[in-house]
């Protein structure tokens, strides 16, 4: 009998990825290593914690920032190689890759929701038109669901967000911009 899976393929082969019995611990330890701008965010559930290779005593964990000008890449490589360097990984390489270019379905679903909790809108809580995200998109409010929201800035509080704000509960929210 054939099983049906319930998920995407990419992210099926990322969670094997992170199982591969030779860097499971790893993977696990670094769910300690937050988004310095969402604290809510580990790398994992953000999408941005690529590959862990693996090498005897050598460890190389591949990263991949939201977007290419990020200015939160420095202080999280710092952040793994200190992480693992407490839990006695001494021989620790952070490299950056751009390509291929990380997209907001990289997110988990865990992350997804943690966002809404933090009160931001998750990629998937904007009706867009065909065109994208447009001055008239309308961003499910974070703080009380409705969706009788304005944009109010293309950018928020970081160049992958836009500020909108509620016109039924009045509060300002950032949007994370699906790309």
């Amino acid at each position: 009998m054939k099983e049906i899976s319930l998920m995407a393929e990419d992210q099926y082969q990322r969670q094997q990825q992170r199982n591969a019995e030779d860097v499971k611990e790893l993977w696990d330890l670094l769910d300690a290593v937050k988004d310095p701008e969402v604290p809510v965010l580990s790398l994992w559930d953000l999408g941005i914690l690529r590959d862990i290779q693996r090498d005897g005593d050598r460890i190389t964990v591949t990263i991949t920032p939201t977007y290419s000008g990020c200015p939160a890449m420095d202080n999280i490589s710092t952040d793994v190689a200190q992480l693992l360097n407490d839990n006695g990984y001494a021989d620790v390489t952070v490299k950056t890759s751009l390509s291929p270019a990380w997209s907001s379905e990289w997110m988990s679903a865990e992350g997804r929701k943690n966002l809404r909790a933090y009160g931001i809108a998750p990629p998937e809580d904007a009706e867009l038109d065909a065109d994208g995200l447009t001055p008239d998109a309308h961003a499910a409010c974070p703080h009380c669901g409705s969706r009788n929201t304005r944009r109010v800035s293309e950018f928020g509080s970081t160049a992958c967000k836009a500020l909108f704000q509620c016109d039924d509960c009045s509060e300002p929210f950032d949007y994370f911009k699906k790309i």
